[in-house]
Protein backbone atom coordinates (compact mmCIF):
# COMPACT_ATOMS: atom_id res chain seq x y z
CA UNK A 1 0.00 0.00 0.00
CA UNK A 2 1.32 3.73 -0.89
CA UNK A 3 3.09 5.46 2.47
CA UNK A 4 1.80 8.78 2.40
CA UNK A 5 3.31 9.51 6.48
CA UNK A 6 5.99 11.99 5.66
CA UNK A 7 8.14 10.80 8.44
CA UNK A 8 7.79 6.79 7.11
CA UNK A 9 8.32 7.93 3.87
CA UNK A 10 11.98 9.58 4.66
CA UNK A 11 13.03 7.06 6.97
CA UNK A 12 11.91 4.23 4.08
CA UNK A 13 13.71 5.65 1.26
CA UNK A 14 16.31 3.21 0.69
CA UNK A 15 17.49 5.14 -2.25
CA UNK A 16 19.54 2.86 -5.11
CA UNK A 17 21.63 3.75 -7.51
CA UNK A 18 21.21 2.71 -11.23
CA UNK A 19 24.30 1.45 -12.99
CA UNK A 20 23.86 3.28 -16.35
CA UNK A 21 23.86 6.98 -16.77
CA UNK A 22 20.76 8.47 -18.41
CA UNK A 23 20.75 11.70 -20.60
CA UNK A 24 17.60 14.19 -21.20
CA UNK A 25 17.24 14.84 -24.99
CA UNK A 26 14.76 16.31 -27.27
CA UNK A 27 13.58 15.39 -30.46
CA UNK A 28 10.57 17.33 -32.70
CA UNK A 29 7.00 15.69 -33.50
CA UNK A 30 4.87 13.67 -30.98
CA UNK A 31 6.32 10.03 -31.48
CA UNK A 32 9.29 8.43 -29.99
CA UNK A 33 12.36 7.71 -33.11
CA UNK A 34 12.01 4.02 -34.30
CA UNK A 35 14.53 1.98 -32.02
CA UNK A 36 14.30 4.32 -29.42
CA UNK A 37 13.39 2.99 -25.49
CA UNK A 38 13.39 6.23 -23.88
CA UNK A 39 12.85 5.51 -19.64
CA UNK A 40 10.49 8.40 -19.67
CA UNK A 41 8.97 11.03 -22.12
CA UNK A 42 7.48 14.31 -21.65
CA UNK A 43 5.43 16.18 -24.26
CA UNK A 44 5.89 19.91 -24.09
CA UNK A 45 5.33 22.33 -27.15
CA UNK A 46 8.57 22.99 -28.11
CA UNK A 47 9.19 18.91 -28.19
CA UNK A 48 9.07 15.54 -27.12
CA UNK A 49 11.78 15.42 -24.16
CA UNK A 50 13.14 11.85 -23.95
CA UNK A 51 15.12 10.36 -20.94
CA UNK A 52 17.41 7.45 -22.27
CA UNK A 53 20.32 5.33 -21.36
CA UNK A 54 23.39 7.76 -22.84
CA UNK A 55 25.25 4.76 -24.76
CA UNK A 56 21.25 4.89 -26.66
CA UNK A 57 21.53 8.53 -27.32
CA UNK A 58 25.06 8.25 -28.52
CA UNK A 59 24.31 5.67 -30.99
CA UNK A 60 21.11 7.21 -32.26
CA UNK A 61 23.30 10.67 -32.35
CA UNK A 62 20.65 12.78 -30.23
CA UNK A 63 22.24 15.89 -28.39
CA UNK A 64 22.29 16.42 -24.73
CA UNK A 65 24.16 18.42 -22.02
CA UNK A 66 23.23 16.81 -18.81
CA UNK A 67 24.61 13.34 -17.72
CA UNK A 68 22.66 11.84 -14.71
CA UNK A 69 22.85 9.30 -12.65
CA UNK A 70 19.10 7.41 -11.54
CA UNK A 71 18.15 6.92 -7.76
CA UNK A 72 15.15 5.30 -7.16
CA UNK A 73 13.73 5.52 -3.49
CA UNK A 74 12.24 2.18 -3.01
CA UNK A 75 9.80 3.50 -0.45
CA UNK A 76 6.47 3.22 -2.25
CA UNK A 77 5.29 6.57 -1.96
CA UNK A 78 1.07 7.93 -2.60
CA UNK A 79 1.16 10.14 -5.66
CA UNK A 80 -0.36 12.62 -2.73
CA UNK A 81 1.65 12.20 -0.29
CA UNK A 82 3.28 16.04 0.81
CA UNK A 83 6.39 17.02 1.73
CA UNK A 84 8.55 14.34 0.12
CA UNK A 85 10.07 15.76 -2.63
CA UNK A 86 10.86 19.06 -0.91
CA UNK A 87 12.52 17.35 1.99
CA UNK A 88 14.66 15.35 -0.42
CA UNK A 89 15.32 18.41 -2.61
CA UNK A 90 15.73 20.92 0.02
CA UNK A 91 18.46 18.54 1.59
CA UNK A 92 20.77 17.64 -1.81
CA UNK A 93 19.99 21.45 -2.46
CA UNK A 94 22.14 22.22 0.52
CA UNK A 95 25.20 19.82 -0.36
CA UNK A 96 24.76 21.83 -3.80
CA UNK A 97 22.97 18.87 -5.61
CA UNK A 98 20.29 19.23 -7.93
CA UNK A 99 17.53 17.08 -8.93
CA UNK A 100 14.84 16.50 -11.42
CA UNK A 101 12.20 14.11 -10.04
CA UNK A 102 10.17 11.93 -12.02
CA UNK A 103 7.17 10.42 -9.97
CA UNK A 104 6.22 6.33 -11.09
CA UNK A 105 3.13 4.93 -9.89
CA UNK A 106 5.09 3.39 -7.15
CA UNK A 107 8.73 4.95 -6.65
CA UNK A 108 10.22 8.88 -6.75
CA UNK A 109 12.88 9.07 -9.56
CA UNK A 110 15.43 11.51 -8.89
CA UNK A 111 18.14 12.35 -12.23
CA UNK A 112 21.35 14.02 -10.28
CA UNK A 113 24.20 14.77 -12.10
CA UNK A 114 26.30 11.46 -12.62
CA UNK A 115 29.87 12.61 -11.06
CA UNK A 116 28.18 13.16 -8.12
CA UNK A 117 25.23 10.65 -8.12
CA UNK A 118 27.40 8.63 -5.33
CA UNK A 119 27.34 11.23 -3.18
CA UNK A 120 23.81 11.98 -3.66
CA UNK A 121 22.80 8.28 -2.16
CA UNK A 122 25.35 9.16 0.57
CA UNK A 123 23.24 12.46 1.41
CA UNK A 124 19.65 10.55 0.80
CA UNK A 125 20.65 7.54 3.08
CA UNK A 126 21.91 10.12 5.85
CA UNK A 127 18.54 12.22 5.43
CA UNK A 128 16.73 8.84 5.99
CA UNK A 129 18.81 7.84 8.60
CA UNK A 130 18.21 11.00 10.55
CA UNK A 131 14.07 10.82 10.19
CA UNK A 132 14.49 7.32 11.86
CA UNK A 133 15.84 9.17 15.32
CA UNK A 134 13.69 12.02 15.21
Amino acid sequence: MAERDLERLLSGMRPELLDERYVFTTVEGAEVPAGLRPAATVREPEGLTLVLRQEEADAAGLPYDYVAGWITLRVHSALDAVGLTAAFATELGAHGLSCNVIAGYHHDHLFVAADRAAEAVAVLEDLAARSVQD
